[in-house]
């Protein structure tokens, strides 16, 4: 059963949603691009290849969400990813990371009870600038500006993840996904309309 349109805050009627039997909770699945906020027992999921995910919520109040952002892609920049010029990347991080946060304060979140887990940033393409790392230094920075704890994390490394945020406790389940081709991760950063499927996974649920 998914999310009932008329039960979720305004502006996320678009989100992907079905109940998972799993953890028995109603979820909803992001995109690339996407970030979704709830003050009610959901979930939310996401796989990650050099996209980060920002799992932030008010851990007084309990409304809470993610969003899932990425670097855009242009194939004659891809030499000045790593040492170039960064201000469009950098505009696109910080509309992900400004929506979600303001979202949360206007539906009764407090700056002041604010804490963020961070995932994502991988580099899972050999011979490639490290476009993971430029998401997780954009990150951690804008958060350190904006003087926003980041109680845990799982960042850079060379493995897609597929992440399971539960906001209104703040638990996180994580996954290494090992055996997941590659190339569907990179086509799923680089296409917002692709639907995330269901992929073989190994590995072992990391708890955050």
């Amino acid at each position: 059963m998914a999310i009932p349109v008329e039960s979720r805050l305004p502006g996320f009627e678009h989100i992907n949603t079905y109940f998972d039997t799993v953890h028995n909770i109603a979820t909803a699945k992001l995109l690339p691009g996407e970030y979704y906020v709830t003050a009610r027992p959901e979930a939310v999921v996401t796989v990650l290849g050099s996209c980060v995910a920002a799992c932030i919520r008010d851990r007084v109040f309990g409304i809470g969400g993610m969003n899932h952002f990425m670097l855009p892609i242009h194939e004659g920049d891809r030499k000045n990813w790593q040492h170039g010029p960064v201000d469009n990347i950098t505009r696109f991080g910080n509309y992900a990371m400004e929506h979600l946060i303001n979202t949360i304060l206007s539906h009764g979140g407090m700056r002041k009870n604010l804490e963020v887990k961070l995932f994502g940033g991988a580099r899972i393409v050999k011979g490639l600038s490290d476009i993971g790392d430029c998401n997780v230094q954009f990150v951690l920075n804008y958060l350190q500006e904006e003087n926003i704890p980041v109680v845990s994390h799982d960042l850079n490394g060379n493995y897609p993840r597929k992440v399971y945020y539960f906001p209104k406790t703040g638990r996180v389940m994580m996954k290494k996904l090992e055996s997941i081709r590659t190339d569907t991760v990179i086509e799923r950063e680089k296409n917002y309309f692709r639907k995330i499927e269901t992929e073989p996974v190994s590995g072992e649920v990391d708890l955050f």
